[in-house]
């Protein structure tokens, strides 16, 4: 039972507020749906009944076990227009796009059937009470109150409630200040019931406990991540503002002094050796400062990105994207760093003349593929990089498949679900 729902009802001023009749609006939208479904599924089970005996109403059959998705949605709009409290919805985005995915997860699902058992409740059984219920709470106190001016227009008499016929002003006023009692008499018990019917919406048709706990399981994941790459850029933003500027000047200062030594003195020597250690160094930690996350992927975006990363492969490597604007920070940072994973692969193991990298938006999936024309065999199972690629992108909810036959070539495939972060085109 929802608590925020209970609490006002028990409130002195709570027959004065519009929450009686939302009650009453509550109980009869569900009452009609509930009447409006068993009309429906009494005709669709004699029908897939018939079928089936022609042995064709598999299908149907199939598809009447999926009836209770629309309805559980519906029945949570209407408990959210109850109380506003939200419902939130307990099925799972599938892994891939496509009917087929679809159908899978939901025919997996516990929520599924619970929707479907809730649905044959609320048809056969629930939509009575709450007809019942709504309808004297609304009808009764209405025709009592309407005895007077129904009497004034007949003149003689009126029947209330097809009980007994009032034939005085004087008896019909009494029916008009019974209808008056009767109306914060039911406003508490009416509103108590559509509680209790909201209740039993939260718990049949929001997310289980399983569900609660993937849920809450998702979020302190993406909470973790969102950690990482906070504290990431800050070592990036330190190394880049702090050792790399300090090793800059250092570097100076060997170049100046290396001037004003003598040039043939061993002096000079060592200067010179200390000011090409100091580039290495720098040109290391530069790479390093690239590694824990390129300043280019934060300016201008993931195909830059990607088209910077190529640009330093010792492959050749042909970079096209087509995406709608940017995307979230951490989808593209799984995908770039999945791309430059992909690329050091191919560099160090494959024997590829040629690699190619491309990227795609389409049905709130983004895309990526490498491919190069190597010799193949790769193995993520062999605990190669590949491994540790396939855990960065599950942690955005990505997948990542791999075909590399012996003689190549070899497709890496990485696809993460995601809503592009602004609007606009861009392409490379």
């Amino acid at each position: 039972m929802d608590d925020g729902w209970w609490a006002p009802v028990l409130r002195p001023g709570f027959l004065r507020s519009a929450a009686p009749w939302r009650a009453a609006g509550y109980l009869l939208a569900t009452g009609l749906t509930g009447l409006l479904l068993c009309a429906g599924l009494l005709v669709s089970l004699a029908a897939g009944g018939v079928l089936a005996a022609l042995l064709v109403g598999l299908p149907l059959l199939a598809a009447l076990a999926l009836v209770g998705l629309p309805v559980a949605a519906w029945e949570r709009r209407l408990a959210r227009f109850l109380d506003g409290g939200r419902v939130p919805d307990p099925h799972r985005v599938p892994d891939r796009p496509g009917l087929g995915a679809w159908l899978r997860l939901r025919y997996r699902e516990r929520a599924t059937w619970r929707e479907l058992g809730f649905t044959v409740l609320a048809a056969f059984v629930l939509w009575p009470v709450d007809l019942t219920l709504a309808g004297g709470a609304l009808v009764v106190p209405a025709h009592l109150l309407a005895a007077v001016p129904l009497l004034l227009l007949d003149g003689e008499q009126v029947n209330v409630l097809k009980l007994w016929q009032v034939h005085s002003l004087g008896a019909a006023a009494l029916c008009g200040l019974a209808g008056l009692a009767l109306l914060p008499l039911l406003g508490h018990p009416l509103a108590l019931v559509a509680a209790a019917r909201a209740g039993l919406v939260r718990r049949l048709l929001g997310p289980g406990r399983q569900e609660r706990r993937i849920g809450e399981l998702v979020r302190s994941r993406a909470r973790l991540v969102d950690a990482f790459e906070a504290e990431r850029r800050r070592i990036e933003r330190d190394l880049h503002d702090g050792a790399q500027q300090r090793l800059v000047a250092l570097r100076m200062t060997l170049g100046l002094a290396r001037l004003d030594a003598p040039p043939d003195g061993p002096l000079a020597a060592r200067l010179t050796e200390a000011h090409r250690e100091a580039g290495e160094v720098l040109a290391e930690l530069r790479e390093l400062i690239n590694g824990i996350h390129p300043q280019v992927l934060t300016d201008r975006g993931l195909p830059e990105a990607c088209a910077d990363a190529a640009d330093r492969s010792p492959v050749p490597v042909a970079t096209r994207f087509a995406l709608p604007g940017r995307l979230p920070a951490p989808v593209e940072s799984a995908g770039y760093f999945a791309v430059t994973e992909a690329l050091a692969n191919i560099a160090k193991h494959s024997g590829a003349g040629t690699a190619s990298v491309e990227g795609r938006y389409a049905d709130g999936r983004l895309t990526i593929e490498v491919v190069d024309d190597g010799r193949g065999g790769a193995d993520p199972g062999r605990g190669s990089g590949l491994t540790g690629l396939a855990d960065r992108v599950a942690v955005v909810d990505g997948t990542l498949t791999v075909s590399s036959p012996p003689g190549g070539p070899t497709l890496v495939r990485v696809e993460i679900p995601c809503a592009p972060a602004d609007g606009g085109e861009s392409a490379r």
